[in-house]
Protein backbone atom coordinates (compact mmCIF):
# COMPACT_ATOMS: atom_id res chain seq x y z
CA UNK A 1 0.00 0.00 0.00
CA UNK A 2 1.16 3.49 -0.73
CA UNK A 3 0.99 4.56 2.92
CA UNK A 4 3.65 1.98 3.79
CA UNK A 5 6.54 3.52 1.77
CA UNK A 6 8.11 6.92 1.43
CA UNK A 7 7.27 6.91 -2.27
CA UNK A 8 3.64 6.13 -1.50
CA UNK A 9 3.42 8.92 1.04
CA UNK A 10 4.95 11.41 -1.38
CA UNK A 11 2.67 10.31 -4.22
CA UNK A 12 -0.44 10.53 -2.06
CA UNK A 13 0.48 13.99 -0.80
CA UNK A 14 1.40 15.14 -4.32
CA UNK A 15 -1.98 14.05 -5.68
CA UNK A 16 -3.84 15.92 -2.97
CA UNK A 17 -1.59 18.96 -3.48
CA UNK A 18 -2.31 18.89 -7.24
CA UNK A 19 -6.00 18.88 -6.43
CA UNK A 20 -5.41 22.18 -4.63
CA UNK A 21 -2.81 23.56 -7.03
CA UNK A 22 -5.21 24.20 -9.94
CA UNK A 23 -7.15 27.02 -8.29
CA UNK A 24 -3.91 28.35 -6.73
CA UNK A 25 -2.22 28.59 -10.14
CA UNK A 26 -5.27 30.28 -11.62
CA UNK A 27 -5.18 32.86 -8.81
CA UNK A 28 -1.50 33.54 -9.50
CA UNK A 29 -2.00 33.89 -13.26
CA UNK A 30 -4.93 36.27 -13.05
CA UNK A 31 -3.20 38.34 -10.36
CA UNK A 32 -0.22 38.87 -12.71
CA UNK A 33 -2.59 39.90 -15.53
CA UNK A 34 -4.41 42.30 -13.22
CA UNK A 35 -1.16 43.98 -12.13
CA UNK A 36 -0.14 44.51 -15.76
CA UNK A 37 -3.53 46.06 -16.57
CA UNK A 38 -3.45 48.31 -13.49
CA UNK A 39 -0.07 49.69 -14.56
CA UNK A 40 -1.22 50.12 -18.17
CA UNK A 41 -4.39 52.10 -17.35
CA UNK A 42 -2.74 54.24 -14.67
CA UNK A 43 -4.15 52.76 -11.46
CA UNK A 44 -0.87 52.95 -9.57
CA UNK A 45 -2.61 53.69 -6.29
CA UNK A 46 -3.92 50.11 -6.30
CA UNK A 47 -0.49 48.50 -6.70
CA UNK A 48 0.18 48.22 -2.92
CA UNK A 49 -2.98 46.15 -2.52
CA UNK A 50 -2.00 44.04 -5.54
CA UNK A 51 1.40 43.46 -3.90
CA UNK A 52 -0.34 42.26 -0.76
CA UNK A 53 -2.41 39.87 -2.84
CA UNK A 54 0.79 38.67 -4.54
CA UNK A 55 2.47 38.11 -1.17
CA UNK A 56 -0.47 36.07 0.06
CA UNK A 57 -0.36 33.97 -3.12
CA UNK A 58 3.35 33.26 -2.61
CA UNK A 59 2.60 32.24 0.98
CA UNK A 60 -0.20 29.95 -0.22
CA UNK A 61 2.05 28.19 -2.74
CA UNK A 62 4.79 27.70 -0.13
CA UNK A 63 2.29 26.03 2.17
CA UNK A 64 1.04 23.80 -0.65
CA UNK A 65 4.63 22.76 -1.39
CA UNK A 66 4.91 21.78 2.26
CA UNK A 67 2.23 19.12 1.76
CA UNK A 68 4.45 17.30 -0.72
CA UNK A 69 7.55 17.65 1.43
CA UNK A 70 5.69 16.35 4.48
CA UNK A 71 4.69 13.18 2.62
CA UNK A 72 1.18 12.88 4.11
CA UNK A 73 -0.05 9.34 3.42
CA UNK A 74 -3.75 9.69 4.29
CA UNK A 75 -6.52 12.29 4.65
CA UNK A 76 -6.17 14.36 7.83
CA UNK A 77 -7.73 12.91 10.97
CA UNK A 78 -10.05 15.18 12.97
CA UNK A 79 -8.02 17.18 15.45
CA UNK A 80 -4.67 16.15 13.94
CA UNK A 81 -1.84 18.51 13.07
CA UNK A 82 -2.54 17.88 9.38
CA UNK A 83 -6.12 19.06 9.77
CA UNK A 84 -4.96 22.19 11.60
CA UNK A 85 -2.50 22.95 8.83
CA UNK A 86 -5.12 22.54 6.12
CA UNK A 87 -7.83 24.47 7.98
CA UNK A 88 -5.67 27.22 9.40
CA UNK A 89 -2.40 27.52 7.52
CA UNK A 90 -3.96 27.47 4.03
CA UNK A 91 -7.04 29.48 4.97
CA UNK A 92 -4.93 32.35 6.34
CA UNK A 93 -3.36 33.37 2.98
CA UNK A 94 -6.61 32.61 1.17
CA UNK A 95 -8.55 34.97 3.43
CA UNK A 96 -5.90 37.63 2.80
CA UNK A 97 -6.25 37.12 -0.97
CA UNK A 98 -10.03 37.44 -0.76
CA UNK A 99 -9.94 40.47 1.56
CA UNK A 100 -7.46 42.54 -0.47
CA UNK A 101 -9.08 41.53 -3.78
CA UNK A 102 -12.48 42.71 -2.50
CA UNK A 103 -10.90 46.03 -1.52
CA UNK A 104 -9.47 46.42 -5.04
CA UNK A 105 -12.82 45.51 -6.61
CA UNK A 106 -14.57 48.24 -4.61
CA UNK A 107 -12.18 50.80 -6.14
CA UNK A 108 -12.98 49.77 -9.71
CA UNK A 109 -15.75 50.97 -11.97
CA UNK A 110 -17.31 47.78 -13.46
CA UNK A 111 -17.94 49.58 -16.77
CA UNK A 112 -14.80 51.72 -17.14
CA UNK A 113 -12.48 48.99 -15.84
CA UNK A 114 -14.45 46.03 -17.17
CA UNK A 115 -11.48 43.74 -18.02
CA UNK A 116 -9.65 44.39 -14.76
CA UNK A 117 -12.86 44.01 -12.76
CA UNK A 118 -13.47 40.66 -14.50
CA UNK A 119 -9.97 39.39 -13.58
CA UNK A 120 -10.49 40.33 -9.92
CA UNK A 121 -13.82 38.45 -10.01
CA UNK A 122 -11.99 35.32 -11.25
CA UNK A 123 -9.43 35.62 -8.42
CA UNK A 124 -12.24 35.82 -5.86
CA UNK A 125 -14.09 32.85 -7.42
CA UNK A 126 -10.99 30.65 -7.53
CA UNK A 127 -10.09 31.54 -3.93
CA UNK A 128 -13.60 30.57 -2.83
CA UNK A 129 -13.32 27.27 -4.79
CA UNK A 130 -10.01 26.52 -3.10
CA UNK A 131 -11.50 27.13 0.35
CA UNK A 132 -14.36 24.77 -0.49
CA UNK A 133 -11.92 22.09 -1.67
CA UNK A 134 -9.96 22.32 1.58
CA UNK A 135 -13.20 21.86 3.53
CA UNK A 136 -14.05 18.77 1.43
CA UNK A 137 -10.71 17.17 2.29
CA UNK A 138 -10.78 17.78 6.05
CA UNK A 139 -14.49 17.07 6.49
CA UNK A 140 -13.94 13.53 5.26
CA UNK A 141 -12.60 12.74 8.75
CA UNK A 142 -15.65 14.35 10.45
CA UNK A 143 -18.59 12.85 8.58
CA UNK A 144 -19.09 9.43 7.03
CA UNK A 145 -21.86 10.98 4.93
CA UNK A 146 -19.35 12.99 2.95
CA UNK A 147 -19.14 10.45 0.15
CA UNK A 148 -17.60 12.92 -2.33
CA UNK A 149 -14.61 13.59 -0.07
CA UNK A 150 -14.19 9.88 0.62
CA UNK A 151 -14.25 9.14 -3.12
CA UNK A 152 -11.60 11.83 -3.73
CA UNK A 153 -9.39 10.31 -1.01
CA UNK A 154 -9.81 6.84 -2.51
CA UNK A 155 -8.94 8.18 -5.94
CA UNK A 156 -5.81 9.81 -4.51
CA UNK A 157 -4.87 6.50 -2.90
CA UNK A 158 -5.44 4.63 -6.18
CA UNK A 159 -3.26 7.08 -8.13
CA UNK A 160 -0.48 6.78 -5.54
CA UNK A 161 -0.62 2.96 -5.57
CA UNK A 162 -0.48 2.89 -9.37
CA UNK A 163 2.54 5.19 -9.46
CA UNK A 164 4.35 3.12 -6.84
CA UNK A 165 3.73 -0.08 -8.85
CA UNK A 166 5.03 1.50 -12.06
CA UNK A 167 8.16 2.94 -10.46
CA UNK A 168 8.94 -0.33 -8.67
CA UNK A 169 9.02 -2.32 -11.94
CA UNK A 170 12.43 -3.81 -12.73
CA UNK A 171 14.16 -1.33 -15.08
CA UNK A 172 16.33 -4.15 -16.43
CA UNK A 173 13.29 -5.72 -18.10
CA UNK A 174 13.95 -3.29 -20.95
CA UNK A 175 17.20 -3.97 -22.79
CA UNK A 176 19.55 -1.00 -22.99
CA UNK A 177 21.16 -1.15 -26.41
CA UNK A 178 24.68 0.30 -26.44
CA UNK A 179 25.70 3.21 -28.64
CA UNK A 180 28.70 5.36 -29.53
CA UNK A 181 28.80 8.24 -27.05
CA UNK A 182 30.88 11.40 -27.36
CA UNK A 183 31.88 12.85 -23.97
CA UNK A 184 32.94 16.52 -24.14
CA UNK A 185 34.53 17.94 -20.96
CA UNK A 186 37.70 19.97 -20.47
CA UNK A 187 38.49 18.26 -17.11
CA UNK A 188 40.27 14.96 -17.65
CA UNK A 189 39.02 13.29 -14.46
CA UNK A 190 35.40 14.03 -15.41
CA UNK A 191 35.91 12.54 -18.86
CA UNK A 192 37.56 9.40 -17.52
CA UNK A 193 34.91 8.84 -14.86
CA UNK A 194 32.06 9.14 -17.35
CA UNK A 195 33.91 6.97 -19.86
CA UNK A 196 34.38 4.21 -17.30
CA UNK A 197 30.71 4.24 -16.33
CA UNK A 198 29.57 4.19 -19.93
CA UNK A 199 31.92 1.40 -20.97
CA UNK A 200 30.65 -0.71 -18.09
CA UNK A 201 27.20 -0.38 -19.67
CA UNK A 202 28.57 -1.57 -23.01
CA UNK A 203 28.80 1.80 -24.78
CA UNK A 204 31.62 2.76 -27.11
CA UNK A 205 33.07 6.04 -25.84
CA UNK A 206 34.79 8.87 -27.73
CA UNK A 207 36.45 11.60 -25.64
CA UNK A 208 36.95 15.28 -26.48
CA UNK A 209 38.64 17.86 -24.25
CA UNK A 210 37.37 20.95 -26.09
CA UNK A 211 34.70 22.22 -28.44
CA UNK A 212 37.09 22.20 -31.41
CA UNK A 213 38.09 18.61 -30.69
CA UNK A 214 34.43 17.62 -30.40
CA UNK A 215 33.63 19.10 -33.81
CA UNK A 216 36.57 17.20 -35.28
CA UNK A 217 35.29 13.95 -33.75
CA UNK A 218 31.81 14.56 -35.17
CA UNK A 219 33.25 15.06 -38.66
CA UNK A 220 35.22 11.82 -38.57
CA UNK A 221 32.76 9.23 -37.26
CA UNK A 222 29.13 8.42 -36.54
CA UNK A 223 27.98 9.42 -33.03
CA UNK A 224 24.73 8.29 -31.39
CA UNK A 225 24.70 10.57 -28.33
CA UNK A 226 26.68 13.52 -26.94
CA UNK A 227 27.28 14.27 -23.25
CA UNK A 228 28.32 17.92 -23.22
CA UNK A 229 29.75 20.03 -20.40
CA UNK A 230 28.79 23.73 -20.35
CA UNK A 231 31.78 25.36 -18.66
CA UNK A 232 34.72 25.01 -21.05
CA UNK A 233 37.38 27.64 -21.81
CA UNK A 234 37.73 27.62 -25.61
CA UNK A 235 34.06 27.28 -26.52
CA UNK A 236 31.36 26.91 -23.91
CA UNK A 237 28.82 24.13 -24.16
CA UNK A 238 25.96 26.34 -25.33
CA UNK A 239 28.07 27.73 -28.19
CA UNK A 240 29.14 24.22 -29.19
CA UNK A 241 25.53 23.00 -28.96
CA UNK A 242 24.41 25.75 -31.34
CA UNK A 243 27.10 24.77 -33.86
CA UNK A 244 26.18 21.10 -33.63
CA UNK A 245 22.47 21.74 -34.15
CA UNK A 246 23.28 24.04 -37.07
CA UNK A 247 24.94 21.24 -39.04
CA UNK A 248 22.89 19.08 -41.34
CA UNK A 249 25.07 16.00 -40.85
CA UNK A 250 24.99 15.82 -37.02
CA UNK A 251 22.12 18.14 -36.09
CA UNK A 252 19.84 15.19 -35.25
CA UNK A 253 22.28 13.63 -32.76
CA UNK A 254 20.75 13.92 -29.24
CA UNK A 255 22.69 16.05 -26.75
CA UNK A 256 22.52 15.81 -22.95
CA UNK A 257 24.03 18.82 -21.19
CA UNK A 258 26.06 17.99 -18.08
CA UNK A 259 27.01 20.82 -15.73
CA UNK A 260 27.43 21.95 -12.16
CA UNK A 261 25.19 24.92 -13.00
CA UNK A 262 21.74 24.63 -11.47
CA UNK A 263 20.58 28.08 -12.58
CA UNK A 264 17.23 27.75 -14.34
CA UNK A 265 18.19 30.35 -16.95
CA UNK A 266 21.11 28.17 -18.08
CA UNK A 267 18.82 25.14 -18.31
CA UNK A 268 16.26 27.06 -20.37
CA UNK A 269 18.94 28.43 -22.68
CA UNK A 270 20.27 24.92 -23.34
CA UNK A 271 16.82 23.53 -24.10
CA UNK A 272 16.13 26.48 -26.43
CA UNK A 273 19.42 25.80 -28.22
CA UNK A 274 18.34 22.21 -28.92
CA UNK A 275 19.54 20.14 -25.95
CA UNK A 276 17.51 16.99 -25.35
CA UNK A 277 18.13 16.91 -21.60
CA UNK A 278 20.04 18.54 -18.75
CA UNK A 279 21.80 16.80 -15.85
CA UNK A 280 23.58 18.46 -12.95
CA UNK A 281 26.85 17.36 -11.38
CA UNK A 282 27.52 15.22 -9.46
CA UNK A 283 25.69 12.93 -11.87
CA UNK A 284 23.18 10.43 -10.55
CA UNK A 285 24.23 7.23 -12.34
CA UNK A 286 20.73 5.71 -12.42
CA UNK A 287 19.24 8.93 -13.78
CA UNK A 288 22.02 9.22 -16.38
CA UNK A 289 21.39 5.68 -17.57
CA UNK A 290 17.64 6.33 -17.91
CA UNK A 291 18.11 9.62 -19.79
CA UNK A 292 20.68 8.06 -22.12
CA UNK A 293 18.41 5.11 -22.85
CA UNK A 294 15.58 7.48 -23.79
CA UNK A 295 17.84 9.58 -26.04
CA UNK A 296 19.44 6.57 -27.74
CA UNK A 297 16.03 5.06 -28.45
CA UNK A 298 14.86 8.38 -29.85
CA UNK A 299 17.96 8.53 -32.05
CA UNK A 300 17.38 5.02 -33.35
CA UNK A 301 13.78 5.80 -34.23
CA UNK A 302 14.93 8.98 -35.96
CA UNK A 303 17.52 6.99 -37.92
CA UNK A 304 14.89 4.47 -38.96
CA UNK A 305 12.61 7.27 -40.07
CA UNK A 306 15.45 8.82 -42.07
CA UNK A 307 16.19 5.50 -43.79
CA UNK A 308 12.51 5.07 -44.66
CA UNK A 309 12.36 8.62 -46.03
CA UNK A 310 15.48 7.99 -48.12
CA UNK A 311 13.96 4.78 -49.43
CA UNK A 312 10.74 6.59 -50.30
CA UNK A 313 12.75 9.35 -52.00
CA UNK A 314 14.72 6.75 -53.98
CA UNK A 315 11.55 4.99 -55.10
CA UNK A 316 10.02 8.33 -56.05
CA UNK A 317 13.11 9.21 -58.09
CA UNK A 318 13.00 5.82 -59.80
CA UNK A 319 9.32 6.24 -60.60
CA UNK A 320 9.97 9.77 -61.86
CA UNK A 321 12.86 8.57 -64.02
CA UNK A 322 10.65 5.82 -65.45
CA UNK A 323 7.93 8.34 -66.25
CA UNK A 324 10.45 10.59 -67.99
CA UNK A 325 11.66 7.61 -70.00
CA UNK A 326 8.12 6.90 -71.16
CA UNK A 327 6.59 10.37 -71.42
CA UNK A 328 7.72 13.86 -72.43
CA UNK A 329 9.03 15.94 -69.52
CA UNK A 330 6.28 18.54 -69.87
CA UNK A 331 3.61 15.82 -69.66
CA UNK A 332 5.21 14.40 -66.51
CA UNK A 333 5.13 17.87 -64.95
CA UNK A 334 1.44 18.25 -65.78
CA UNK A 335 0.69 14.82 -64.28
CA UNK A 336 2.55 15.74 -61.11
CA UNK A 337 0.58 18.99 -60.94
CA UNK A 338 -2.64 17.00 -60.79
CA UNK A 339 -4.01 17.08 -64.36
CA UNK A 340 -6.22 14.06 -64.96
CA UNK A 341 -6.85 14.48 -68.69
CA UNK A 342 -3.97 15.61 -70.89
CA UNK A 343 -5.04 16.43 -74.45
CA UNK A 344 -3.89 19.20 -76.80
CA UNK A 345 -4.50 20.28 -80.38
CA UNK A 346 -1.50 21.43 -82.43
CA UNK A 347 -2.13 23.25 -85.70
CA UNK A 348 1.25 22.56 -87.26
CA UNK A 349 3.63 19.72 -86.37
CA UNK A 350 5.74 17.33 -88.43
CA UNK A 351 5.36 13.55 -88.14
CA UNK A 352 8.19 11.12 -88.95
CA UNK A 353 7.63 7.44 -89.79
CA UNK A 354 10.58 5.09 -90.33
CA UNK A 355 10.22 1.42 -91.24
CA UNK A 356 12.80 -1.33 -91.76
CA UNK A 357 12.73 -2.82 -95.28
CA UNK A 358 12.37 -6.63 -95.64
CA UNK A 359 12.17 -7.07 -91.86
CA UNK A 360 9.73 -10.03 -91.94
CA UNK A 361 11.88 -12.46 -93.98
CA UNK A 362 14.97 -11.48 -91.95
CA UNK A 363 13.11 -12.09 -88.70
CA UNK A 364 12.07 -15.56 -89.86
CA UNK A 365 15.72 -16.55 -90.31
CA UNK A 366 17.05 -14.98 -87.05
CA UNK A 367 16.83 -16.22 -83.45
CA UNK A 368 14.55 -14.26 -81.11
CA UNK A 369 17.42 -13.05 -78.89
CA UNK A 370 19.56 -11.87 -81.79
CA UNK A 371 16.60 -10.18 -83.47
CA UNK A 372 15.60 -8.28 -80.35
CA UNK A 373 19.23 -7.29 -79.68
CA UNK A 374 19.52 -5.99 -83.26
CA UNK A 375 16.30 -3.97 -83.03
CA UNK A 376 17.26 -2.62 -79.63
CA UNK A 377 20.62 -1.43 -80.93
CA UNK A 378 19.00 0.36 -83.88
CA UNK A 379 16.16 1.99 -81.93
CA UNK A 380 18.46 3.04 -79.07
CA UNK A 381 20.52 4.92 -81.66
CA UNK A 382 17.34 6.50 -83.07
CA UNK A 383 16.28 7.55 -79.52
CA UNK A 384 19.58 9.36 -79.09
CA UNK A 385 19.18 11.11 -82.44
CA UNK A 386 15.61 12.20 -81.60
CA UNK A 387 16.84 13.76 -78.36
CA UNK A 388 19.72 15.50 -80.14
CA UNK A 389 17.41 17.04 -82.76
CA UNK A 390 14.68 18.06 -80.30
CA UNK A 391 12.11 15.64 -81.73
CA UNK A 392 9.75 13.67 -79.47
CA UNK A 393 9.78 9.91 -79.92
CA UNK A 394 6.17 8.73 -79.87
CA UNK A 395 6.46 4.94 -80.09
CA UNK A 396 7.77 1.90 -81.91
CA UNK A 397 5.30 -0.38 -83.70
CA UNK A 398 7.03 -3.64 -84.46
CA UNK A 399 9.90 -2.63 -86.73
CA UNK A 400 8.53 0.90 -87.31
CA UNK A 401 9.66 4.02 -85.47
CA UNK A 402 7.40 7.05 -85.05
CA UNK A 403 8.39 10.54 -83.86
CA UNK A 404 6.88 14.04 -83.86
CA UNK A 405 8.51 17.46 -84.07
CA UNK A 406 6.72 20.42 -82.46
CA UNK A 407 5.04 18.50 -79.62
CA UNK A 408 4.40 18.76 -76.75
CA UNK A 409 6.12 22.16 -76.98
CA UNK A 410 5.65 24.07 -80.22
CA UNK A 411 8.73 25.00 -82.25
CA UNK A 412 8.87 27.16 -85.38
CA UNK A 413 11.44 24.90 -87.10
CA UNK A 414 9.66 21.61 -86.48
CA UNK A 415 9.85 20.59 -90.16
CA UNK A 416 13.62 21.20 -90.27
CA UNK A 417 14.09 19.16 -87.10
CA UNK A 418 12.11 16.26 -88.56
CA UNK A 419 14.12 16.26 -91.82
CA UNK A 420 17.41 16.51 -89.93
CA UNK A 421 16.36 13.53 -87.81
CA UNK A 422 15.47 11.52 -90.91
CA UNK A 423 18.82 12.17 -92.60
CA UNK A 424 20.68 11.25 -89.38
CA UNK A 425 18.70 8.01 -89.13
CA UNK A 426 19.76 7.01 -92.65
CA UNK A 427 23.47 7.51 -91.99
CA UNK A 428 23.37 6.09 -88.45
CA UNK A 429 21.69 2.86 -89.56
CA UNK A 430 24.60 2.15 -91.91
CA UNK A 431 27.03 2.56 -88.99
CA UNK A 432 25.04 0.66 -86.38
CA UNK A 433 23.63 -2.27 -88.36
CA UNK A 434 26.78 -3.81 -89.81
CA UNK A 435 25.46 -7.30 -90.56
CA UNK A 436 25.97 -9.51 -93.62
CA UNK A 437 22.59 -8.36 -94.92
CA UNK A 438 22.07 -4.93 -93.32
CA UNK A 439 18.67 -3.34 -92.92
CA UNK A 440 17.57 -0.36 -94.96
CA UNK A 441 14.77 1.98 -93.98
CA UNK A 442 12.05 3.99 -95.67
CA UNK A 443 11.12 7.30 -94.04
CA UNK A 444 7.91 9.26 -94.55
CA UNK A 445 7.37 12.83 -93.30
CA UNK A 446 4.28 15.02 -93.36
CA UNK A 447 3.32 18.34 -91.74
CA UNK A 448 -0.10 19.39 -90.48
CA UNK A 449 -2.49 19.55 -87.50
CA UNK A 450 -2.73 16.75 -84.94
CA UNK A 451 -4.27 15.96 -81.57
CA UNK A 452 -1.88 14.73 -78.87
CA UNK A 453 -2.68 13.30 -75.48
CA UNK A 454 -2.12 10.74 -72.76
CA UNK A 455 -4.19 7.58 -72.92
CA UNK A 456 -4.58 4.60 -70.60
CA UNK A 457 -3.66 4.14 -66.95
CA UNK A 458 -1.76 0.84 -67.20
CA UNK A 459 1.19 1.07 -69.58
CA UNK A 460 -0.10 4.47 -70.64
CA UNK A 461 1.38 6.23 -73.66
CA UNK A 462 1.59 9.73 -75.05
CA UNK A 463 0.22 9.42 -78.59
CA UNK A 464 -0.80 11.57 -81.56
CA UNK A 465 -3.81 11.26 -83.91
CA UNK A 466 -5.15 12.83 -87.05
CA UNK A 467 -4.90 12.80 -90.85
CA UNK A 468 -1.34 14.16 -90.62
CA UNK A 469 -0.27 10.88 -88.95
CA UNK A 470 -2.01 8.77 -91.60
CA UNK A 471 -0.43 10.67 -94.49
CA UNK A 472 3.07 10.39 -92.97
CA UNK A 473 2.52 6.64 -92.64
CA UNK A 474 1.35 6.37 -96.27
CA UNK A 475 4.35 8.40 -97.47
CA UNK A 476 6.66 5.95 -95.70
CA UNK A 477 4.87 2.88 -97.11
CA UNK A 478 5.15 4.20 -100.72
CA UNK A 479 8.69 5.52 -100.27
CA UNK A 480 12.05 4.21 -101.46
CA UNK A 481 14.63 2.30 -99.35
CA UNK A 482 17.38 4.54 -98.05
CA UNK A 483 15.40 7.71 -98.89
CA UNK A 484 13.09 10.20 -97.13
CA UNK A 485 9.77 10.86 -98.86
CA UNK A 486 7.90 13.94 -97.69
CA UNK A 487 4.91 16.04 -98.68
CA UNK A 488 4.57 19.51 -100.18
CA UNK A 489 3.21 20.70 -96.80
CA UNK A 490 6.52 19.73 -95.21
CA UNK A 491 8.52 21.35 -98.05
CA UNK A 492 6.67 24.63 -97.52
CA UNK A 493 7.22 24.47 -93.75
CA UNK A 494 11.03 24.16 -94.10
CA UNK A 495 12.98 27.25 -93.07
CA UNK A 496 16.41 26.02 -94.18
CA UNK A 497 17.87 25.03 -97.54
CA UNK A 498 17.88 21.25 -98.08
CA UNK A 499 18.93 19.02 -101.03
CA UNK A 500 15.48 18.14 -102.39
CA UNK A 501 14.51 15.96 -105.37
CA UNK A 502 11.00 16.31 -106.81
CA UNK A 503 9.44 12.88 -107.28
CA UNK A 504 6.16 14.03 -108.83
CA UNK A 505 2.64 13.08 -107.88
CA UNK A 506 1.98 9.76 -106.19
CA UNK A 507 -1.16 7.93 -105.17
CA UNK A 508 -1.52 7.29 -101.46
CA UNK A 509 -3.97 4.63 -100.26
CA UNK A 510 -7.00 6.25 -98.67
CA UNK A 511 -5.63 9.74 -99.39
CA UNK A 512 -5.42 10.13 -103.16
CA UNK A 513 -2.90 11.81 -105.43
CA UNK A 514 -0.43 14.33 -104.02
CA UNK A 515 3.02 15.72 -104.88
CA UNK A 516 6.00 14.11 -103.13
CA UNK A 517 9.68 14.94 -102.65
CA UNK A 518 12.76 12.90 -101.81
CA UNK A 519 15.92 13.33 -99.75
CA UNK A 520 18.80 12.91 -100.11
CA UNK A 521 19.22 13.66 -103.81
Amino acid sequence: MSGETELGKSAFAAHLAQDLAGPAQAILGFQELAVEQARTIGLGHLLPDFERVGGAIEDLNRRLDGLIEEGMDAPPVAGSDAEVRLRHDLRTPLNAIIGYSEMIAEELDPVEHEALHSDIAVILAEAAALLARIDDIVEFSHSAENGGAQLAAEQARSVADGLEASVSEDPHDTELLPGRVLVVDDIDSNRQLLARRLRMDGHEVVLAASGAEALECLSGQAIDLILLDILMPDMNGIELLARIKGRSDVGRVPVIMVSGLTDMEAVIRCIEAGADDYLTKPINTVLLRARMAACLEKKRWADREQRYLQRIELERDRADALLHAILPGQVVTRLNNGEDVIADRFESVTIVFADLVDFTPTAAQTSAIKLVQRLDEIFRAFDTLAEEHGVEKIKTIGDAYMAAAGVPVHSEDHADRAVALGLSMLTTLERVDQHEVPFKIRIGIHTGPIIAGLIGRHRFVYDVWGETVNIASRLEASGLPGRIQFSDATRRALTRSWPITKRGRIDLKGVGSMPAYLMPE
